[in-house]
């Protein structure tokens, strides 16, 4: 007779969810790079995300520390991969991220602006496309750090336009600068540095860089990615992490396989896996409240999220493209959204009823999260109609 599945219900999720992910005080991590391994990877799209979510896990969240961990000491870094967003990792972990995922999205967009220039007809062409990318190195190696626009104005390559979709309703004249330090950047052979203005800004300067050595084989890369991902993020499912890593069905489940998940079931019934032997218990952390920003990861780990969010709330707190935005936690639940005004105030709402203990410690959290942005102005990139409405 086969072992009985335990049934790890939400509550437990939840619990796990605030210890692991390093939200409870108790268990707030010592540096970014810590705190990106314990969601696997922070989102990057947005420039002031990556801070503020490392800013909700740290025990001290100095801004010029966490500075330091991208600019100075590359402890963290950024790159193109799962569901081709790009995401913070640390220097430990980016090899399998590479070799796993960013590979791959690296020559689908070599391959894509390859196809763009045949369909242009000016004959820009792979040859052409290796000298533009050759003087762009060439002018960061004599003066970089540059920004993409000082770039455009030194290579003449990059100041070039083309014809994206000629023919089409939605064709459209496009330079190739964005495009070509996007290619660069995919392969590794360019990283971010310090942008133009502060941690906010997302008008980073270019620097050359080298390619990640590609010698870790792909299935052995995403067995470890898929290992990380179960522990931060399990009991989850086999169509939770295809939709994390933007992996096929099979790509997830021989990576599952390889690393020999284990079943569980869900409040419901469900079936669910999580790491091997992590099926026990996890105690509850102390009552804790969380100001999220837009795209953090623990709103964006599973593409089931009913255990921690309420369905009635997803209209209110999504985009049309299934972005969160800014989000209120209690406890490992979802319980409202916050914005900040032009002049800097934090302002949020509930919608659940939680009592006046809850909302007392969310009122002294929005405080505190204020007084750590000081003058800094954040607006997320992708708005959602309770952001919008906190602002008006």
């Amino acid at each position: 007779m086969g072992k009985s599945l335990r049934t790890i219900t939400d509550a437990e999720r939840r619990a796990r969810l605030g210890v692991r992910h390093c939200l409870a005080p108790s268990a707030r991590a010592a540096t970014v790079a810590a705190a990106a391994d314990a969601v696997v990877a922070l989102h990057a799209t947005d420039a002031a995300t990556v801070f503020l979510s490392a800013r909700a896990r740290l025990t001290d969240p100095d801004i010029t520390a966490m500075e330091g961990e991208f600019y100075e000491d590359l402890a963290v870094v950024r790159l193109l991969s799962m569901r081709n967003t790009l995401f913070a990792v640390s220097r430990e972990l980016a090899p399998y991220v590479d070799a796993s995922t960013a590979r791959t999205i690296a020559a689908k967009e070599r391959s894509t602006l390859l196809k763009h220039f045949e369909e242009d007809g000016q004959g820009l062409d792979a040859a052409w496309l290796a000298r533009a990318e050759a003087d762009t190195l060439a002018e960061l190696d004599a003066r970089g750090p540059l920004t993409g626009t000082q770039l455009s104005s030194s290579v003449e390559a990059l100041r070039r336009k083309i014809t994206v979709f000629p023919g089409k309703k939605y064709e459209t004249v496009q330079g190739v600068a964005t495009r070509v330090l996007r290619v660069l950047a995919a392969e590794g052979r360019i990283r971010r540095d310090r942008p133009r203005g502060g941690w906010t800004s997302s008008q980073f300067r270019w620097t050359h860089s080298e390619p990640w050595p590609g010698l870790l084989p792909v299935a052995e890369a995403r067995a470890e990615l898929a290992r990380r991902w179960l522990w931060a993020y399990g009991p989850a499912t086999e169509a939770d992490l295809k939709w994390w890593t933007g992996w096929t069905l099979t790509e997830a489940r021989k990576a599952l396989a390889a690393v020999g998940a284990e079943e569980v079931l869900l409040d419901g019934g469900a079936t669910a896996v999580v790491a091997p032997g992590d099926d026990g218990p996890v105690p509850a952390p102390e009552p804790w409240v969380a100001l999220l920003p837009a795209l953090d990861p623990s709103g964006m780990g599973w593409a089931d999220r009913d255990f921690h969010l309420d369905p009635g709330h997803r209209a209110a707190l999504f985009d049309r493209a299934g972005n969160i935005g800014p989000s209120v936690w209690w406890n490992g639940e979802v319980v409202g959204g916050w914005a900040q005004r032009s002049d800097g105030e934090i302002v949020w709402r509930l919608l659940s009823d939680l009592g006046s203990e809850a909302a007392a410690r969310i009122g002294a959290e929005a405080a505190r999260l204020g007084a750590w942005l000081g003058g800094a102005r954040v607006t997320p990139r992708f708005r959602t109609p309770l952001e919008r409405e906190l602002v008006a």
